[in-house]
């Protein structure tokens, strides 16, 4: 590399990229192979973090940094400056060590922490309200009154439920000398009896209604000590909340974002458009934005991008250190739709049907269902730019047979798949889908050797909103999904397995065999949670479940190719 200019490009040296060709279009963001002079710069970025020893930033992957294990995403931009000289540019999404202020790197859209700044006077002023409702909440006579309230609150629940028990045990044995007096006293003496038996039930009604009111008294005057500062506490939080929304949209009309034609579109009008309505947190903060946005600024053109983790992974994702990764949907995408405009763009890989000629084969049918071997990269159903698929191709087969789909596999993954030809062979299969009574075996290669000979992984899954259709591992809000595995055999750097699913969430075996509190081994060409290869390398190879129509055990195995 060549020295880096004052405006943060760094220039490839002349040698370094000799014999490279230009990429005739500009990378697509959501699905690429990083471009050779991409990588270059890459890797040279890469070595910058690795030794540069005044980076005061925890990454998780050296013992030599304190503070939090923060990973990161990092990008970088190949250009073409005024004057045709190729060079790149490198950012960081969000912050690094608490600040946006480093010299490799290009600055943010918008610097919400210089000084001064509008962002760190309002956040100073919130953190004043923090500080106030703090301040009453830890005051003692606050304190004092809530304790006493709630211990005054739990004694007359109990008091209550107490004299409660006493009452019903008095009416029962009102009720059993009703029975017992009944055919022994003369009617006159009876209703006196009645009577007094009245006067008790009364009575005890009234003792309850004066226990009532003897402890409300108490607790409103115990009350009143506390609801003068929680009406000042709940002022300050409405306080706070209108000064934190105000601050937002402030902040969402500061970020604006250029494209190559000087036009400028501010955070709120991009996301008021889609589902989201509003910008969601930190979007405008990742990398690739602001590398264009400072391409625009600096009249440089831009050629191509990329973006790779540094790090150690976060919790809940799936990111491998030095690895490439697209852009995310949620947050990016609006942006990025702004910011490409009138760039041509390398072909969408998403809209291509890669299953196009691969063969659809039929493995058994019968009037009630059919067994077939799906092929890798074709769709179950209908997708909204594919419409190949297992659905459509069979449809185009049965003569007035309307498919039945019962499950489905992910477009990637191959394999045994069965489809109803009625309604009630549908229903009676997916009832065993549903009741987890149907034995699924799937094979996979993994991208590495694994320690353990065979285990049982239970991690939740949920969807990842803001980067779609990737799942998340969360513990708080997923779903319970849980696989066993076996290993199959091993050479020097992967291994077979059989996985078992015992629930059905979505890229479940996918996740499952990527995070770090899985397997640690993604499958071999996963292209969300590994790395990219001629075809995902997982197949439904067995099949087991019970025949609608004569009851009987069936099971299917077809085994991979791979």
């Amino acid at each position: 590399m060549e020295n880096s200019s004052p405006n943060h490009i760094i220039y490839f040296s002349a040698d370094a990229i000799k014999g490279i060709e230009l990429p005739e279009r500009f990378t697509f963001p959501f699905y690429y192979e990083a471009h050779p002079l991409a990588k270059i710069a890459a890797t040279e970025l890469q070595y910058y973090l690795e030794t540069n020893v005044d980076l005061d930033h925890n990454f998780g992957i050296t013992d030599d940094k304190q503070g939090p294990v923060i990973g990161k995403m990092f990008g970088v931009l190949v250009v073409k400056d005024k004057e045709g000289r190729l060079g790149y540019l490198s950012a960081f999404s969000g912050k690094l060590a608490g600040s946006n202020d480093h010299s490799r790197f290009v600055p943010p859209v918008f610097d919400m922490l210089i000084e001064n700044s509008f962002f760190l006077k309002e956040q100073e002023i919130i953190h004043s309200i923090n500080m106030q409702i703090k301040e009453i909440e830890s005051g003692d006579d606050y304190k004092n009154s809530k304790l006493a309230f709630e211990r005054s609150n739990t004694l007359l629940i109990q008091e209550i439920a107490d004299f409660k028990k006493q009452i019903k045990i008095n009416k029962a044995a009102r009720k059993k000398l009703r029975e017992e007096q009944k055919n022994i006293l003369s009617e006159d003496v009876y209703i006196d009896f009645e009577a007094d038996l009245i006067k008790q039930s009364l009575r005890d009604k009234h003792l309850l209604n004066v226990l009532l009111n003897n402890w409300n008294l108490l607790l409103n005057e115990i009350k009143s000590g506390i609801e003068i500062p929680e009406a000042k506490i709940e002022l300050l939080k409405n306080e706070r909340r209108e000064r934190s929304a105000a601050l937002q949209r402030q902040l969402f009309e500061q970020y604006e974002f250029l494209n190559k034609y000087g036009d400028k579109k501010s955070l709120q009008a991009i996301f008021s458009d889609t589902v989201f309505g509003k910008p969601p947190s930190a979007a405008g903060e990742c990398a690739t934005p602001k590398l264009l946005q400072f391409a625009f600024l600096n009249g440089y053109t831009p050629i191509a991008m990329a973006e790779f983790w540094w790090g150690a992974s976060p919790k809940s994702e799936i990111r491998k250190h030095q690895q490439f990764y697209p852009a995310c949907t949620g947050k990016c995408k609006p942006i990025l739709k702004h910011m490409l405009e009138g760039i041509t763009l390398e072909e969408d890989p998403l809209i291509k049907n890669p299953g196009e000629n691969r063969e659809l084969s039929i493995v058994y049918q019968d009037e009630a269902f059919v067994i077939v071997n799906k092929p890798a990269d074709l769709l179950s159903v209908p997708g909204i730019n594919i419409k190949d698929s297992v659905y459509t191709r069979l449809k185009s087969v049965f003569v007035n047979i309307e498919p039945l789909m019962i499950h489905r596999l992910d477009m990637a993954t191959s394999g045994l798949l069965v489809v109803a030809k009625t309604k009630e062979a549908h229903q009676f299969i997916q009832r065993q889908f549903l009741k987890r009574t149907v034995n699924k075996r799937y094979t996979a290669l993994l991208s590495k050797v694994i320690p353990s000979s065979e285990g049982e992984i239970v991690l939740p899954l949920r969807g990842d909103l803001y980067n779609r259709p990737r799942q998340l591992v969360c513990f708080e809000f997923g779903k319970k999904s849980i696989t066993r595995w076996k290993v199959i055999s091993t050479n020097g750097t992967s291994t077979k397995v059989h996985f078992w699913p015992l629930s059905g969430r979505t890229h479940q075996l996918r996740v499952h065999s990527a995070h770090e509190q899985g397997l640690n081994a993604p499958i071999v060409g996963d292209d969300l949670y590994g790395t990219l290869a001629d075809r995902l390398y997982l197949h439904a190879a067995y099949l087991e479940f019970i025949h609608p129509l004569t009851k009987q055990k069936l099971s299917f195995e077809v085994a991979e190719d791979f």
